[in-house]
């Protein structure tokens, strides 16, 4: 797929977190070219002195430290003043440079996250960010990657970009920053929030494939690849068999994808009204190789997904455009649940059974 950045696991966290990523360091499974995110080290104050011992060896590895910084975790959770919480912050971030020199062996990059950003006061979040660069001393060829999270979503996303704006014009040694976004999707508009905290001024982005993670989920990285990719701006991924990657993550997860899931779902490339099957028809029809894409409907090319279009007997639908009365609702609501699940089956077998390669 082409993603440069992978958390492998928290070995600070389980021996089974702890074993697997020292496998992938000492087997050498880890791409060259790929950084793997081995290690969170949440600023509590507990004594680390053994965490980077988990990743020597690694050619380069992400350190992420983290700490909660709204008030609600200041008061209730940690019961911690402002300056307290610098303190810890500059104490930690301290304790893991000191810890990741000794072992120059290693490309270390440190990540600082202000846990429940979108919750905190921004010159506290400001004050946060900026003590965890002094302490690691970000400069040329050691940068620091800020992440700043919507841990729990709470506001409309132009709020998270306005946010993601205003810090990436008053953080010190910008130059030396990856801004970083880590959305989460409590309110449904993870991806939306992502997409505008990038047009905002981040540089990166965490999240995971379909949208796993937390309660609702992190933002789901197909859907915001895609998304740009829809626009004209190649992501970098390569989704060119998108089956292949849903299904490698629905056995990973034993969590199933939903239908219309976007770009995935099975029936997202399916249409079941006739007058969306009239104008996709005449689109594919007008449709040049080489051109455009411009077929109503229908906001990629399938092909590019390794899918293909799949048009339903209009007979089959399971709501019939504007001609059901109400009374008889009830009669078709068995035969249309049928005529669904068949359109699903169909579907599944065009992803699954007949799909084209991309041009």
């Amino acid at each position: 797929m082409g993603l440069k950045e992978i958390e492998v696991g928290f070995p600070s966290a389980s021996d089974t977190d702890f074993q697997t990523v020292r496998d992938l360091i000492e087997q050498k499974l880890i791409p060259d070219d790929v950084t793997h995110h081995g290690d969170h080290a949440g600023a509590r104050g507990a004594d680390p002195p053994h965490r980077s011992n988990r990743l020597r060896g690694a050619r380069r590895a992400i350190v992420h430290v983290y700490n909660a910084t709204a008030p609600v975790w200041r008061r209730v959770v940690f019961g911690m003043s402002v300056p307290e919480v610098m303190q810890l912050i500059t104490k930690q971030v301290g304790l893991i440079k000191q810890l990741t020199d000794a072992q120059p062996e290693t490309e270390w990059v440190l990540e600082y996250s202000p846990e429940t950003f979108s919750m905190t006061e921004l010159p506290v979040a400001l004050e946060a960010c900026n003590a965890a660069t002094r302490a690691w001393d970000a400069g040329p060829g050691r940068p620091i990657i800020i992440n700043l999270p919507t841990t729990v979503e709470n506001a409309t996303p132009n709020i998270y970009a306005d946010q993601i704006e205003w810090m990436s014009t008053r953080l010190e040694r910008r130059e030396h920053v990856v801004l970083s976004l880590h959305t989460h999707n409590d309110r449904g508009t993870g991806v939306a929030a992502a997409e505008l905290g990038m047009l905002a001024g981040a540089q990166r982005v965490e999240g995971c494939l379909f949208g796993n993670g937390e309660r609702s989920g992190n933002v789901d990285l197909v859907t915001l690849a895609l998304n740009f990719y829809s626009q004209g701006i190649h992501p970098g991924l390569d989704f060119s068999d998108i089956n292949a990657v849903a299904r490698a993550v629905e056995q990973a997860t034993r969590l199933p994808i939903h239908p219309r899931h976007p770009y995935v779902g099975d029936l997202v490339f399916t249409a079941f009204s006739g007058s969306h099957q009239d104008a996709i028809k005449k689109g594919m029809a007008a449709q040049k190789p080489d051109a455009l894409w411009e077929v109503p409907y229908i906001p990629v090319d399938p092909a590019d997904l390794g899918r293909t279009y799949d048009s339903v007997d209009p007979r089959e639908q399971p709501v019939r455009q504007g001609r059901h009365r109400l009374s008889s609702r009830t009669r078709l609501r068995r035969r249309d649940a049928a005529a669904h699940a068949g359109g699903v089956q169909r579907a599944r077998a065009a992803r699954d059974g007949h799909r084209r390669k991309p041009r």
